[in-house]
């Protein structure tokens, strides 16, 4: 969907897929359209700033000219005209500084997206960061909902190849030479032995804390597209069918005083789930793994995650 949504606007030559090296598989059969040069694939998780520098260095050796629209493909956007609209109009006011997010107006304080305060004197459509906060803690994401004055971080980043390697250089010189050691290699078969060595030096951290939050050239732009990055339970129930009480049922359920709740099983013994007096919960249950808990906090799952995996199995995620 998310090559869909821009296939009729860009060339398939200038289409850039990032993913995991597990996935090559799916990706060519989802896009036997694109060249192997234009799928490049990570060896190891590095979360979002290496796959970002990666994708960069090796766009600039084709043109060094190039304009980056950097596109998560877990999101969903249910008015793509209005979407490409918008990241159209960053593209057009990119240059060899300006790094552009887009940002949306958030309805709930939520701990899973990053936070933007941008400088009121402005009064072009594209608006000076004045503060970027990656991922609050659930008391100060509730601030900056309260105060009207802070935008969602979207994740979706517009800007030129020259502005975003110039960051990389001032703000993760060590990111940065990784990348521009394989510059030799890039396009040639020697790629991904490169990239292999490059990503087992790299840091795992996260574009928004390796460059957002620190730079100084970053600009915003309003987006009203209809939008959800799928990245929390709490993502998940804005877009789903739900009952009269708000809850979302994907089971077998008896539900007495229960609203806005999530509840989901995939247990082979396909288990009746009783509910009562319960709002604002997601009970997942699945065969290995009973999940309760308040679906608003998603900062709460990576502790889950962290925890399964020091004190119980990897399996289980």
């Amino acid at each position: 969907m998310t090559y869909d949504r821009f296939k009729d606007q860009v060339p398939n030559e200038n289409i850039w897929i990032v993913s995991n090296e597990l996935y090559d598989g799916l990706i060519n059969e989802q896009l036997p359209e694109l060249s192997s040069d234009n799928i490049l694939l990570e060896p190891s998780k590095r979360n979002t700033a290496p796959c970002v520098a990666y994708a960069a260095y090796k766009i600039r050796k084709q043109d060094e000219h190039a304009i980056m629209a950097v596109l998560p493909s877990d999101h969903v956007i249910f008015k793509e005209d209005s979407f490409r609209e918008i990241v159209n109009a960053a593209a057009n006011q990119a240059d060899d500084e300006k790094l552009i997010t887009i940002g949306i107006k958030p309805h709930r304080p939520e701990t899973g997206y990053g936070y933007i305060q941008f400088e009121e004197s402005s009064e072009l459509d594209l608006k000076k960061v004045k503060t970027f906060t990656e991922k609050p803690e659930l008391t100060l994401a509730q601030k900056f909902f309260d105060s009207g004055d802070f935008l969602w971080n979207a994740g979706i980043f517009v800007w030129s190849v020259n502005a975003i390697i110039t960051a990389f250089e001032k703000h993760q010189p060590e990111l940065a030479e990784l990348f521009l050691d394989c510059q030799s290699a890039y396009f040639t078969d020697k790629e991904q032995k490169q990239i292999t060595k490059a990503y087992s030096q790299s840091k795992n951290i996260s574009i928004d804390y390796a460059i957002m939050e620190k730079s100084d050239h970053v600009f915003v732009i309003l987006g009203d597209f209809g939008w959800s990055d799928l990245g929390s339970w709490n993502a998940l129930h804005e877009i789903k069918d739900k009952d009269k009480n708000n809850n979302v049922l994907e089971a077998d359920t008896l539900l007495y005083n229960a609203d806005d709740n999530y509840i989901i099983s995939k247990s082979k013994n396909k288990r009746l789930v009783v509910a009562h007096e319960l709002s604002g919960y997601l009970i997942a249950d699945f065969d290995d793994v009973l999940l309760i808990c308040k679906k608003e906090d998603s900062g709460v799952f990576r502790d889950f995650v962290n925890d399964v995996k020091l004190d119980k199995s990897e399996e289980l995620i």
